[in-house]
């Protein structure tokens, strides 16, 4: 029972941070939400809030790399694993009803001065995702220093394609994003 409430309250938490924002979440929603009683939470996350968010949005990132990192892998040329990544983007986009996003993004967002544990792991998790385009490009023939531009590219369209998404209410954005980008990598590597 106790695990089940922990995991009620870390996906309750993520969903909800991810429709609203950081600070358009109270631990009172959470509770709410998760059906889940007061004292659970600091049973469970001594810490509070910014404990109970950190790992919410640890799972996400989790997550996330997971898929970036099976769509990378099987994929026989770096454009196809990044069109495949941002078609399954688009595929939780529409199953979520457009509350989908990127874990870190809402945090980002609302607090760029938000605690040095919450901010380090939205940057590591940026920078882990945009070193996996990084490696797929490097294998695929680009050099170190273009690698990384183009793999910062990657990760900026994919940002910016699911907030238009979610705001034009259109998944289908994401999947054209992603061809463009998916375009502009076999453009690169086949130089």
């Amino acid at each position: 029972m106790g695990n089940e409430t922990r995991k009620r309250m870390l996906q309750t938490t993520l969903r909800l941070i991810q429709l609203r924002g950081l600070h358009g979440v109270s631990l009172n929603d959470i509770l709410e939400e998760s059906g889940s009683p007061r004292g659970s939470l600091y049973f469970h996350f001594p810490g509070g809030k910014e404990a109970l968010v950190a790992e919410a949005m640890q799972s996400g990132i989790e997550e996330a790399s997971q898929v970036l990192r099976e769509c990378l892998a099987s994929a026989s040329h770096p454009a196809d694993g990044v069109k495949a990544f941002f078609q399954a983007a688009a595929e939780e986009m529409t199953r979520s009803d457009y509350g989908f996003g990127c874990p870190v993004a809402p945090i980002i967002l609302d607090s760029p001065h938000v605690s040095t544990k919450l901010a380090a792991a939205c940057r590591a998790a940026i920078d882990e995702w945009t070193e996996m385009y990084r490696e797929a490009l490097l294998a695929g023939g680009l050099s170190f220093e273009r690698a990384g531009r183009v793999a910062n590219t990657i990760t900026a369209s994919l940002e910016g394609a699911l907030i238009m998404a979610r705001s034009h209410q259109d998944a289908t954005l994401i999947v054209t994003v992603g061809d463009e980008v998916a375009d502009l990598i076999t453009l690169a590597v086949n130089r």
